[in-house]
């Protein structure tokens, strides 16, 4: 399976974020979408926040109640080897959009209703490496939609 854009996800400020069918992604982030706590989100390192479907469905498999966009990621993308979306990796994602990774999401209490008795821990890198969200800066902007492909790993922009 090709890694693909599985669902664009906004919201005025919180969670969940709900899906749209495509987006402009900015240097600032993803248009239209806003985070409640500007101190832990947002700003040029933390611009889009990215998570796998594919850990999701793990995720629901143990019974938990998460869904895309329920935790707050901007981009929930499919068929990658979510083990290598590590900080430094870069992903082109559409035509032109393109992202690096900067860091890991941590875990709030905010998204605790997603997880069986609350355990939002469950998605830390700490504790679970390659189950946690991620965050990009975006080195290059443009638009994305749903089923946009996803390319790992490709070089800087000329």
């Amino acid at each position: 399976m090709s890694a693909r854009v599985a669902q664009i996800n906004l919201s005025p400020g919180g969670v969940p974020k709900l899906p749209v069918a495509r987006a402009h992604v900015g240097f600032g982030g993803v248009v239209g979408d806003a985070q409640s706590d500007l101190r832990l989100h947002g700003g040029p390192d933390r611009a889009v926040c990215l998570w796998s479907l594919d850990v999701i469905a793990l995720l629901r498999e143990e019974g938990h109640p998460v869904s895309a966009g329920s935790t707050g990621e901007n981009l929930t993308l499919a068929g990658l080897d979510w083990a290598r979306v590590t900080p430094g990796v870069r992903l082109q994602v559409g035509a032109n959009v393109l992202l690096e990774i900067t860091d890991y999401a941590t875990p709030c209490r905010t998204i605790r209703h997603c997880f069986l008795k609350r355990r939002y821990g469950r998605i830390s890198h700490k504790k679970y490496p390659a189950h946690s969200r991620v965050y990009a800066r975006v080195l290059r902007a443009g638009e994305l939609v749903v089923d946009d492909p996803v390319v790992l790993g490709v070089s800087a922009p000329a």
